[in-house]
């Protein structure tokens, strides 16, 4: 790591450090002032944003130059183990511009969405407050700094939901926002308590040199099983995880840009803090299974229900929490990279999705096609070999153009099934359209996203593995079998519910199904009974 007080080093620090904290004193400005020169508070929040992604721009091309940096700007006087500073490295630096240029693009749809409300002085605000807390949550160089900028960015995040108090669902999603997000505090903070007294430092280099020296040992113990455990459930409240899901969907009554801060940025925290101490939470089967099996359930039941919505922003809500199963998937399989390939993919797409859904009817092209009984049967027997070629093909890519053995890498097998189940929905439908033209293109489009991801892997794994942490895991159990199994059979059982609705639409038994999927299953009932109790309410709705 690069830690001597040279020039470079503290030019790293002042452009990683300094925009989060100028976007947190814009929190510091009274309601009442921001709303009495909105031009003005708008104006300065898209410089800010603007400022921070040039920095961010310029913080990459030194890491490159430079190195990582892990820089202490303030200490605790005595023995008292804080400090405060800046840790940067190939994380952050995918992290951090990802967030600054995501936020610049909300700030500035935000100036005509907002135009002529009375309140939007106090909506710059806060959100500029919240993206300095998540850039803050990046940056941080211990887990104090991250537990302090991971409750910040709930602070913030209230008061956006809260931005019309005249809508009672738009309070009622941030009451029960509110106490996910105190659940997911206290987990953090007794974690971070655990960390501490485990290895007696909350710097990250502190905690990732005695993981290491644990990992050697080959036995972690049941203290650091249980810190794994923590910071999983920890980060399975923020990002919407279920049972901890039923918030993300009734925020849709807050500004639109507020959603698309919500799936774009601040949802991929939980993420992020996966990645960020994987080599803590790695020392850990029982937590890494835990991720694999609730990740997955949690992408299955997301992606069944948003099938079913006849809402776009609730639809789109869905798609997050299944994409943020997938994820949590790919943590708990060990394939961090692909993780972080899927945050930087998922937060593009869905701020672009987020921000153009308002425009989605004037831009829909509506393609009727006839319902061909005797295609389906070829189509189904045609597309899985193709679906399986592609996969293969994915998977030997890396082989050919890098000498990388992907069967090494953890969760390679697993994440190959799924793909190849995934390639086989996108040929089939393509093949189900009846022309040669479309069947052409569908294949030939899987083959050009197949290989573009194999390409934004390789550079992603790369950056992860020239960074200042090793993100490897622990030798394969029994237990990390059986928890691959189950992930295996769960997708090919929602695949063939998929598949077979189509042609037993008319059945009792699926008719059934679509309607409590379109209700969520109903999961989110106890969540509200819960949030009407704690606000002294006599029926869980508003």
């Amino acid at each position: 790591m690069t830690t001597s007080p040279t020039l470079v080093p503290w030019l790293q620090v002042a452009l990683a450090g300094l925009p989060p904290l100028a976007l947190l004193a814009c929190g510091l400005v009274p309601s009442s002032r921001a709303d009495r020169g909105p031009r003005r508070m708008r104006a300065v929040v898209v410089g800010l944003a603007a400022a921070t992604l040039a920095a961010a721009v310029a913080a990459v091309g030194l890491l490159a130059l430079a190195g990582p940096v892990d820089m202490a700007v303030w200490s605790a006087p005595g023995s008292l183990p804080l400090n405060v500073g800046v840790f940067y490295d190939g994380l952050t630096a995918v992290m951090f511009p990802l967030i600054a240029f995501v936020g610049l693009v909300i700030a500035r749809f935000s100036v005509r969405y907002l135009d002529g409300d009375p309140r939007q002085g106090r909506f710059f605000r806060w959100l500029a407050f919240t993206l300095g807390a998540v850039l803050l949550l990046v940056v941080s160089r211990n887990l104090v700094m991250f537990t302090v900028a991971w409750m910040l960015t709930s602070l913030g995040l209230h008061q956006l939901l809260e931005h019309y108090p005249d809508r009672p669902w738009a309070i009622w999603a941030a009451r029960k926002k509110f106490l996910i997000s105190r659940l997911g505090d206290a987990l953090l903070l007794a974690a971070l308590g655990l960390t501490v007294w485990c290895f007696g430092s909350s710097d990250y280099s502190g905690v990732f040199a005695r993981a290491e020296a644990v990992r050697a040992e080959s036995d972690g113990g049941r203290l650091v099983a249980a810190i794994g455990m923590l910071y999983v459930l920890g980060a399975m409240t923020k990002s919407a995880q279920f049972p901890f899901h039923s918030w993300l969907p009734d925020t849709m009554e807050a500004p639109t840009p507020v959603s698309a801060l919500m799936h774009a940025g601040i949802i991929n925290a939980g993420g992020f803090l996966v990645i960020r101490l994987s080599p803590l939470i790695a020392l850990s089967h029982s937590a890494l299974g835990l991720l694999a099996l609730v990740g997955a359930f949690t992408a299955l039941f997301g992606g069944l229900v948003m099938l079913t919505q006849t809402s776009i922003k609730r639809a789109l809500a869905f798609s997050t929490i299944a994409q943020m199963g997938f994820m949590m998937l790919q943590c708990g399989l060990g394939a961090f990279s692909a993780a972080l390939l899927h945050i930087v993919a998922h937060s593009l797409y869905k701020a672009h999705a987020f921000l153009a859904c308002g425009s989605v009817l004037d831009g829909a092209a509506r393609l009727k096609t006839e319902a061909r009984p005797a295609l389906e049967g070829v189509a189904a027997i045609a597309a899985l070999p193709v679906a399986i070629g592609i996969a293969a093909g994915l998977c030997a890519a890396p082989v050919v153009l890098c000498g990388i053995d992907v069967a090494a890498k953890p969760g390679a097998v697993v994440l190959g099934l799924v793909m190849a189940v995934a390639l086989t929905t996108l040929v089939w439908q393509a093949l189900l359209s009846g022309s040669w033209k479309l069947a052409a293109g569908g294949i030939a489009g899987g083959l050009v996203v197949s290989l573009a991801y194999v390409g934004a892997y390789l550079g992603v794994d790369e950056i992860l593995q020239r960074s200042a942490v090793a993100h490897a895991v622990l030798p394969t159990s029994v237990f990390d079998i059986a928890v691959s199994g189950l992930v295996v059979v769960g997708f090919l059982g929602v695949f063939a519910i998929q598949a077979a609705t189509a042609s037993l639409s008319r059945l009792p038994a699926i008719r059934a199904l679509h309607v409590h999927a379109a209700n969520g299953f109903y999961c989110d009932i106890p969540a509200r009974r819960i949030t009407a109790r704690v606000w002294g309410l006599t029926t869980p709705v508003p």
